[in-house]
């Protein structure tokens, strides 16, 4: 007998792990009896999952020079599409600053509510490309 805690699971087929074609939604607990030998509950941890439309890598290039400018960071500085602004040592002024720096360079309007919404050197290369496609079609 499987015990499950969590709000919902569903199976369609079971072979010892949960098989592709199953479905589980916020599951905590699994606990799962086999061959009529019970094994300790496995405890499972939220996972986050992150949706995004990668930007063209000449555009992270971009970005991660006018961060480094913006920030007078070496040249020789580690900064790639992970790099948060604020692990960078950006404070929300020199955020702004980047933002400014980008709408310059690219020729685009930053509105403020996704300027808040940079957090990453990705994110606002992300967010490049998606205002640059949406100057150019208008």
């Amino acid at each position: 007998m499987a015990s499950v805690t969590g709000t919902s699971i569903s199976m369609a087929s079971f072979k010892a792990s949960l098989a592709p074609s199953s479905r589980v939604s916020t599951l905590r607990s699994v606990s799962l009896p086999i061959n009529g030998k019970s094994f300790t509950p496995l405890r499972l941890r939220p996972a986050r999952f992150r949706v995004s439309c990668s930007a063209k890598p000449e555009t992270v290039h971009k970005v991660c020079e006018i961060v480094k400018k913006q920030l007078a960071l070496p040249d020789d500085s580690a900064v790639s599409g992970e790099s948060k602004f604020a692990a960078l040592g950006a404070d929300s002024l020199d955020t702004v600053e980047i933002v400014m720096g980008l709408e310059e360079e690219f020729g685009i309007s930053v509105e403020e509510e996704s300027a808040q919404s940079i957090a990453t050197v990705q994110d606002a290369a992300d967010l490049i490309e998606k205002l640059v496609e949406k100057k150019g079609s208008a």
